[in-house]
């Protein structure tokens, strides 16, 4: 069996060799092996790349959930009131109508809201990261008919 088998790797050698060293297509064949082996070497390589990469990017996103939960992230008082601000724009019906303050994560809310807005609006805003506490003072705004 082992000599069957070397005979089939001495005949496969040889053909490979007629194949590649033709003298009239040969060198054809000899650069489209090139050819493909550089591609299939630049696609490998960019493979390993992508991989490298995505490994990397999901390590910067565990290591930055982690300092989330640790509280290591610290929002400045422009952030957190930007944030509030785009949170007042979901919660209330008009938004220009509330005054935002934030200092050093204390917020306070001044201004006019629905009374069925107000504990909503102090709820999602109690519970943003990097708030510490809300004062509010908000007023009731009363809906005017006719």
């Amino acid at each position: 069996m082992a000599n069957l088998l070397r005979i089939a790797t001495a005949f496969a050698a040889g053909a490979a060799a007629m194949y590649y060293l033709d003298p009239r297509l040969g060198r054809s064949r000899r650069a489209r092996l090139r050819d493909r082996s550089l591609a299939t070497g630049h696609d490998a390589e960019a493979y390993a790349r992508r991989q490298v990469r995505h490994a990397a990017n999901h390590v910067r996103g565990a290591l930055a959930e982690a300092r989330s939960h640790l509280g290591a992230h610290v929002v400045s008082d422009e952030q957190l009131q930007a944030r509030i601000r785009a949170e007042l724009g979901h919660r209330v019906e008009r938004p220009r109508a509330i005054e935002v303050a934030v200092t050093s994560g204390h917020v306070r809310l001044r201004g006019e809201a629905l009374a069925g807005e107000i504990e909503p609006l102090l709820t999602a805003v109690a519970d943003m990261p990097g708030v510490h506490d809300v004062d509010n003072r908000l007023g009731v705004r009363v809906l005017r008919t006719g």
